[in-house]
């Protein structure tokens, strides 16, 4: 363990985290400085200026190690995952909606913008495009109004975050835009992530690099104009000036950038069979520094990952945990007979969060369809492959 104390913080000059920060996950997830149970074989931690970060086991949940996880630090665009957990199951991709004027209103000044145009049709699909690519405040705002409006998406976030136990996020805007009050952490983008990371078509937009997305009509036509937008996410597209490649095994998540919360990015990446999550807030300026920095987190999980005993967990859904605890309590009262001789449902409501949590609150009796659906997961997840394909035209 690499305990730190507000003096050492005052000593180094940088901002310190409070002392009483939530322990969801684990006491020592709410315990100042850097987290880790170090063993034979595991390299040192890489050095990182990051305020904040955490690598985590993105299905069994387990945390590898973390530095003051907990912190509640503006989140900019990576609050576009919750944003994307709480509405992207509600309307169909090929759905599409007519732009009015009105929804586009109250974007912040300098907000991110994917191209979105008043009065022009969108699919559904291009406005996510627009969302997890381009991190568009104006995609935001019109799925926003297809949802009733800013405010009750705003309401519905926060739902979902309480829900998720993201209990260090409070939602003041969809989009992730500075505003007084609005707060997230590195362990609550992680479990946003891993929480979309259940749903194919986050998968899709998170790991999409580069698309066609619709302009104006040209003229005397009823065809429309298209121009190229790529992935934000430079661990995922790369950065040729900075020197910066793909991460190899990447799919997503989401990154973001405001004056107040600096740099701040999520991703996930599957390297022969395992998944890690990793989430860094706030490192010092420098040219790519947060993705150098989760690079780095990375790398290091990767050689950890089985040998280190972990420090927390990310915790699964209120909902999820009320259903294993229905499923447990629904075998308990079955006939032993009916029992015997077989796996019992209770078992695996009360077991840890493997299988990322896909289907652990689908009810008792019904083990071959959660097999399956964790089989899904597996299969769905993004190779490095079959990513750099999905380039669409």
């Amino acid at each position: 363990m690499l305990s730190a104390s507000p003096l050492a913080y005052a000593k180094s000059g940088t901002p310190a985290p409070p002392e009483d920060m939530s322990q969801v996950g684990g006491v020592r997830l709410g315990d100042m400085g850097t987290q880790v149970s170090m063993a034979p074989g595991v390299p040192a931690l890489p050095k990182t200026t990051a305020r904040s970060w955490i690598i985590s086991n993105a299905e069994t949940g387990a945390v590898l190690a973390s530095h003051d996880a907990h912190w509640k630090l503006p989140p900019a665009s990576t609050l576009k995952m919750l944003f994307a957990d709480t509405v992207i199951s509600k309307f169909p991709k090929d759905e599409t909606h007519v732009v009015k004027p009105q929804d586009l209103a109250g974007m912040g000044a300098g907000s991110s913008l994917v191209g979105i145009v008043e009065d022009m049709p969108y699919t559904v699909q291009d406005l996510w495009r627009g969302v997890f690519l381009r991190s568009g405040n104006d995609a935001v705002h019109v799925l926003s109004a297809m949802n009733g409006g800013v405010a009750t998406t705003v309401t519905e976030m926060q739902a979902k975050a309480d829900d998720l136990q993201a209990d260090d996020t409070h939602v003041v805007t969809p989009d992730g835009y500075d505003m007084p009050g609005q707060v997230s952490s590195a362990y609550d983008l992680s479990l946003f992530a891993r929480a979309g990371l259940q749903n194919p078509d986050f998968r899709e937009y998170c790991s999409t690099v580069s698309a066609a997305f619709p302009g104006k009509y040209k003229k005397d036509s009823k065809d429309r104009d298209t121009f190229g937008i790529q992935n934000t996410d430079r661990l995922l597209a790369g950065d040729p000036a900075g020197g910066l490649k793909p991460y190899p095994g990447i799919a997503g998540v989401k990154n973001g950038y405001t004056t107040n919360a600096g740099n701040t990015y999520t991703g996930v990446a599957d390297h022969n069979g395992v998944k890690l999550l990793v989430t860094v807030m706030h490192p010092q300026p420098g040219t790519d520094r947060v993705y150098k920095e989760a690079e780095s987190l990375l790398n290091w999980g990767f050689a950890a990952e089985g040998k280190v005993t972990p420090v927390g967990t990310l915790v699964a859904p209120k909902s999820v945990q009320r259903a294993r605890a229905a499923a447990s309590a629904k075998a308990k009262d079955k006939p032993a007979a009916a029992r015997s001789g077989k796996t019992s449902s209770a078992s695996v409501a009360s077991g840890s969060d493997s299988g990322m949590w896909t289907a652990a609150g689908i009810t008792a009796g019904v083990l071959v369809l959660l097999a399956g659906v964790s089989l899904l997961v597996r299969r769905r997840w993004p190779s490095p492959a079959s990513r750099r394909r999905r380039r669409q035209e």
